[in-house]
């Protein structure tokens, strides 16, 4: 796997699988997690966690911040970057293949399967493509969970085992956006059911719009903590891959129930 006079694809596949994988933040060489993977593809530490911020310099999200000194990115950089924004789910399946390959382990990931989409439907689907579904959850949860630093945008919920990786437009409805981490919200449970269910949106401007079901219970405590003390009120936006606004104006005119 070493290629020290430039990175090899499967090096880069992996070094976009992190990016995908951990907050903006810990992106540094004592990253243990970086520091296992860098193993792996035989490169250093800091010359993966290099790699990271240079992937970052492309990412929108991350550019409309003005952070300074992320200029490295390569041509091949920008290419892996294209490609996999251009198609989510192939390249999904691009880092679960090459992560077996660099861990010489055929059934690496086979027994960390996500929970697939409530609202998904795998019927008549065979064991692979299951795997490969559950994977590309996995995937997208990671994405958007480490985008939001595992957080609730809303409430600031920081408890990952309550935490989900939220469709703006729902899996059923776009095929090909179903594994894009800018069609994800980090939303507490209650609040991802809500949203969900239309009963909850986010405007033009990132704040949090209620349905007018949800505005007119006054007499409950809970609800007014959960939702009403949050309403207009500005969403957290996330540290990389940031929500599609064309995604969230979809939400809001075709899931949304206003009144």
């Amino acid at each position: 796997m070493s290629n020290r006079l430039g990175w090899s694809r499967e090096q880069l596949i992996i070094a976009f699988k992190l990016y995908c994988d951990i907050p903006f933040g810990k992106m540094h060489s004592r990253n243990p997690q970086i520091i296992r993977y860098a193993g792996l593809i035989g490169r250093s530490p800091s010359a993966l966690a290099m790699k990271l911020t240079n992937i970052a310099s492309l990412d929108p999200a991350i550019r409309s911040t003005g952070r300074s000194g992320l200029t490295g990115a390569s041509q091949a950089d920008r290419e892996m970057w294209d490609e996999m924004t251009s198609d989510w789910e192939r390249f999904a399946d691009e880092i679960a293949r090459t992560e077996r390959i660099i861990a010489n382990d055929p059934t690496l990931n086979d027994s960390q399967e996500e929970s697939p989409d409530a609202s998904a439907s795998y019927i008549g689907e065979t064991r692979s493509a299951l795997i490969e579904a559950r994977l590309g959850q996995s995937f997208f949860r990671a994405a958007v969970l480490s985008s939001y630093e595992y957080k609730c945008c809303i409430s600031g919920l920081a408890v990952p085992e309550m935490l989900v990786a939220s469709h703006i437009i729902p899996w059923r409805s776009d095929a090909s956006n179903r594994l894009n981490p800018m069609n994800g919200l980090c939303l507490s449970s209650i609040h991802d059911r809500a949203f969900d269910r239309g009963l909850i949106t986010i405007s033009s401007d990132y704040c949090l719009l209620l349905s007018k079901r949800v505005r007119m219970i006054t007499s409950n405590s809970f609800i007014c903590h959960t939702f009403q003390d949050y309403a207009d009120k500005p969403i957290s936006l996330p540290q990389k891959f940031a929500p599609d606004p064309e995604f969230l104006k979809y939400h809001r005119e075709n899931i949304f129930v206003a009144e």
